[in-house]
């Protein structure tokens, strides 16, 4: 049996819930990035860039491939693309309009934290 979509939905944004994998599907959003060119442009080390991509795999948000010694990742789709754009456009919007999002540590009693 398979889980309820909302279920499903969790998980994947959970998977999306993480700055370096954030950072790394933005950048292989504008073209096919080699990993060596990830590493610089986010700053991180190579075994924990390793562990986010990972992640990102199993999602099948990236795929890999390799050329001589080097990897490069690519996305999926575009619809990853379209994702980012929409949630750059929310933030935007609550930016335009005054509104911050709350933080998961100040949310209102009965909400949960999002941890």
């Amino acid at each position: 049996m398979s889980a309820p979509l909302y279920q499903s939905k969790a998980e994947f944004f959970k998977t999306l819930g993480h700055p370096v994998r954030i950072r790394v599907l933005e950048l292989l959003s504008e073209r096919e990035h080699a990993v060596a060119e990830m590493l610089r442009d986010t700053g991180v080390e190579a075994a924990y860039l390793s562990q986010q991509l990972a992640v990102l795999r199993r999602a099948n948000l990236v795929v890999a491939r390799r050329e001589g010694v080097a990897v490069y990742y690519t996305l999926t789709g575009p619809r990853v693309t379209e994702l980012l754009l929409v949630a750059r456009s929310i933030l935007s919007d609550d930016a335009l309009a005054g509104r911050a999002v709350t933080p998961p540590d100040r949310a209102p009693a009965g909400c949960p934290r999002g941890d």
